[in-house]
């Protein structure tokens, strides 16, 4: 069962914080492809870091050259090391689309990136969890124990996720399907929301 199961669509949800934080502090930001969830996952990140808070965590964001997509890269939130993700037309038995993934480098960064950020971060932050990064050896075992710390955790979620062990650990969680239509909302909103749940449940 894909994530967009879990959710309730056609409608704008009123942002709620719990009187211990826990509403915003676990937090699935999903939504069709190109409307707007790395713009606002990044937007409630930079909030967090300007108030002081020390995010870890990762992120996959694309590479364009002369305006076409050509691949992606991942990179660690806490160090800003970078390495390839994934490449169109990269020779490689995993595969997403025309995309080849690039297990080797990709899933040493990963690796380094999520028990970083378990070890060391106030708030931990991943964009994405999807298809290519579910290639890498590492990134689900380590997701799994980002789950499991306790510390407020925002992530970017594919919106046709089927891995029904991750989908079980976010019942519960916290999850805004973004649109064209409610996004501009939430961008003007949820940073602000996010950092004060946060600050509430220290």
């Amino acid at each position: 069962m894909a994530l967009r199961s879990y959710l309730v669509r056609g409608r704008v949800p009123r942002i709620r914080i719990s009187a211990n934080g826990i509403a915003m502090e676990k937090l699935v930001i999903t939504g069709r492809p190109g409307v707007g969830k790395s713009t606002l996952f990044n937007a409630v990140i930079s909030t967090l870091r300007e108030n002081g808070f020390k995010v870890g965590g990762m992120i996959a964001p694309e590479v364009r050259d002369k305006g076409v997509r050509i691949g992606f890269k991942v990179v660690d939130l806490l160090t800003g090391e970078e390495t390839w993700l994934a490449q169109k037309g990269y020779p490689s038995a995993a595969r997403v689309g025309q995309y080849g993934v690039i297990i080797g480098e990709a899933d040493a960064l990963v690796k380094k990136a999520l028990l970083r950020a378990i070890e060391q971060a106030d708030v931990i932050g991943v964009d994405e969890v999807g298809p290519m990064e579910l290639k890498l050896p590492s990134f689900k075992p380590l997701l799994l124990k980002v789950l499991n710390t306790g510390k407020p955790t925002i992530l970017v979620v594919h919106f046709n996720l089927n891995d029904k062990e991750i989908l079980s650990r976010l019942e519960g969680w916290r999850k805004i399907v973004l649109t064209f239509e409610n996004r501009e909302y939430y961008k003007k909103l949820l940073p602000r929301e996010v950092l004060e749940s946060i600050k509430s449940a220290l």
